[in-house]
């Protein structure tokens, strides 16, 4: 029944992508919708492309596993993305129409140079496909078909329908498919309060075991600044079609957020209340909690709310796949015309989503983190660019190259507090090298 499901969301999605795939003649046009996507759709691609299996799934797991701190870590996310959005967006968006910028890392080229902008797109690429991977992750274990050929498959929807349509066709898909993802977490809520609890269970408090204040301040952190250094969706500041859209982009999707983050943290917390009550099982892997939850209801509601989760992780799949082509292609290569090569390297970044993602690497939320963790070291370049006028090619050399090596280096040994420390090597070596770099050019 859910391969059932999947088949005719495949074919609704591919007749939009058919659609959308009309009049596609620049890379604008292909990577950017030709900057004419309405505030509605704009909101919705938005909160499509941040809202993932990360929630449904490693969120709901999270707040189950460890209570009322995930509530906090999300919503730090949500109003740093808010604050984030309502100042630079508008700044975003006027560079990009009057520079005609399509990858969000071509802002670094004019003030660090064109070396800088091919290494922060190279960077981008490492740090997102573990980051990629996890929607891919998601999907499959829902699916309860053998997890090869759930990979394969939610990898071909995620690359057929960028590959077909580009940003138009994510678009649209993006804003029915997080339509229907609120509305299945409605229902979800609705069904385990009635069936299994509704409520917060003791052990939820705040801080514990896991939420030390250390562990909240780095995982929180990167996900802060997630809007500017996370360029499937700062690129998205570049579609609205006009500042009054861009606005509206950004007070609908608040709104959008904080619904459905209150109703995916209530979710997990119930479960656990549940738990408690010897309502729902224990779960000792909490990426399983959500599976557990649908094999508990009928099939009918689980084909649906699993179809959401599997929406949310090829929404935000498929809008970095088509994010990270643009940078591999404007950034790296330097080609400003071809779509066609544009079209390659989302097929090629598949092939290496499908591989990461057979690995099963870790917990859904904490290689989310990972991700963004990498890419805090960009946070000073993009604060740069608007705020400090020293600092040129090789302030942005050394404050990619401390910040990444920082972050892969503490990730790897499992430091706990490895955000903080590349935030603070970022910021550093971009004040230090930049005042130096000044004092000589004068």
């Amino acid at each position: 029944m859910i391969l059932l499901a999947i088949i005719i969301y495949m074919i609704i999605g591919t007749i939009i992508a058919l659609y959308a795939r009309k009049e596609i003649t620049t890379q604008e046009d292909y990577f950017l919708a030709n900057r004419r996507i309405g505030g509605i759709i704009s909101a919705l691609t938005y909160a499509s492309t941040t809202y993932s299996a990360f929630m449904m799934v490693g969120l709901v797991g999270l707040a189950y596993a460890t209570g009322i701190g995930s509530a906090g870590f999300e919503l730090m996310y949500l109003v740093g993305t808010i604050f984030l959005l309502s100042y630079y967006a508008p700044k975003f968006w006027m560079m990009g129409r009057e520079k005609g910028y399509v990858s969000p890392c071509e802002f670094f080229e004019e003030k660090y140079g064109k070396i800088v902008s091919t290494l922060s797109a190279i960077f981008a690429l490492i740090a997102l496909i573990p980051y990629t991977s996890i929607q891919i992750i998601g999907s499959a274990y829902l699916l309860q078909i053998d997890y090869t050929l759930a990979v394969l498959i939610i990898a071909f929807v995620i690359a057929f329908w960028a590959f077909i349509g580009g940003m138009k066709s994510v678009a649209i898909t993006d804003a029915i498919q997080g339509i229907f993802m609120l509305s299945m977490a409605v229902i979800a809520v609705a069904w385990t309060s009635k069936n299994i609890a509704f409520g917060i269970p003791d052990s939820a408090k705040f801080p514990n075991e896991f939420w030390t204040p250390l562990r909240f301040a780095s995982l929180t952190l990167p996900w802060f600044f997630f809007a500017l250094t996370n360029p499937q969706v700062s690129q998205r500041m570049f579609i609205p079609k006009d500042m009054r859209s861009l606005k509206r982009m950004v007070i609908l999707f608040g709104i959008f957020g904080l619904i459905y983050t209150t109703l995916v943290t209530f979710l997990g917390l119930s479960l656990r209340f549940g738990t408690d009550l010897g309502k729902f099982p224990l779960i000792s892997y909490r990426d399983k909690v959500t599976p557990t939850l649908l094999s508990m209801m009928p099939e009918y509601l689980a084909i649906a709310v699993a179809l959401s989760i599997i929406m949310a992780s090829v929404t935000t799949a498929n809008s970095i796949v088509l994010t990270l082509s643009s940078m591999i292609l404007r950034d790296v290569l330097k080609e400003k015309k071809r779509i066609l090569l544009g079209k390659f390297f989302v097929v090629i970044l598949t092939v290496i989503l499908i591989f990461f993602a057979l690995q099963k690497p870790g917990y859904i939320v904490e290689l989310a983190v990972l991700s963004s963790t990498i890419l805090l070291c960009q946070l000073p370049l993009i604060i740069g660019i608007f705020h400090f006028k020293f600092g040129g090619k090789f302030t942005g050399l050394a404050t990619l190259i401390a910040g990444f090596i920082t972050a892969i280096t503490l990730s790897w040994l499992k430091v706990l507090w490895t955000s903080i420390a590349v935030f603070a090597v970022s910021f550093a070596i971009f004040l230090t090298v930049g005042f130096i770099e000044r004092s000589k050019s004068t």
